[in-house]
């Protein structure tokens, strides 16, 4: 029997290569770095539907993307027969929640990602409706919080006069570094992850109606997951950007497979 987990590789490796390679020859991603361009609308939101950052898939699917990885993982695993139902797979789930912890949440301070923004030269910026910019001290970045001209004055100063709205308000955003896709990365684990955890029920001859059942949630977020793939590839992040995603997100799965 091929091994799943071949195929998952090859199948997020040209969806991402495809995607980005599209997004380059019709010019249709949004460079996220670009502080005169991230806050904006995606030029194709008004007719390509996955170009809004809006739509349905990104909203309630990629950006709790590990919260439905792991939903679709403990199904399974509570559901396979007793002989699969092993620690070393619950183990592999916690390696890559650790991963995922360390490089979009925290790491003894900032995330990892935003590590490589930082050190890839990137600023901490805010900017008003009307497209100015400014750079502000990057902790405001780091603790994501508000801010406004009422509770940081100086910060401000420099805008014109009667271009920010009453009660505006704004949380800075790091730019101008490598924004490594967060997305990518964390899609392409969670493909190869799942597309792993298939192979304990695939060998099981006794399965359960719910473990089937499993089976087949797993299956379709894969689908899912794939897609969402495309539609980033497609629409957001620079080539670069999306590649690095892709190659972290091999190896935060590659550390489970070391896992005997």
């Amino acid at each position: 029997m091929p091994d799943v987990r071949h195929a998952a590789l090859i199948a997020i490796s040209i969806t991402v290569l495809a995607g980005t390679s599209y997004s380059v020859l019709n010019n249709t991603y949004l460079d996220t770095s670009n502080p005169l361009l991230t806050h904006l609308p995606h030029p194709l939101s008004n007719t390509h539907y996955y170009a809004n950052k809006s739509n349905f898939l990104n909203v309630y699917f990629i950006k709790k993307a590990w919260a439905w990885t792991s939903a679709v993982f403990l199904f399974s695993w509570f559901t396979s027969p007793p002989n699969t139902r092993t620690m070393r797979r619950m183990l592999k789930w916690a390696v890559e929640t650790g991963v995922w912890l360390m490089f979009t949440n925290w790491f003894f301070g900032p995330a990892l990602l935003e590590r490589v923004v930082l050190a890839s030269g990137g600023e901490c910026l805010v900017a008003s409706p009307s497209g100015e910019v400014v750079t502000v001290p990057t902790e405001y970045c780091l603790s994501k919080s508000y801010i406004s001209p009422s509770s940081h004055p100086t910060l401000f100063s420099t805008f014109s006069p009667n271009s920010l709205p009453r009660d505006w308000n704004a949380i800075p955003r790091l730019r101008k570094g490598h924004d490594v896709s967060g997305h990518i990365f964390l899609l392409t684990m969670s493909v190869l992850f799942l597309a792993d955890q298939l192979r304990y029920s695939a060998h099981s001859k006794k399965r359960s109606t719910w473990n089937n059942a499993a089976i087949c949630a797993n299956v379709f977020l894969i689908v899912v997951w794939l897609f969402a793939t495309w539609t980033t590839s497609l629409y957001f992040h620079s080539p670069s950007e999306k590649v690095t995603g892709y190659l972290l997100g091999i190896s935060g799965f590659t550390l489970t497979q070391l896992i005997n």
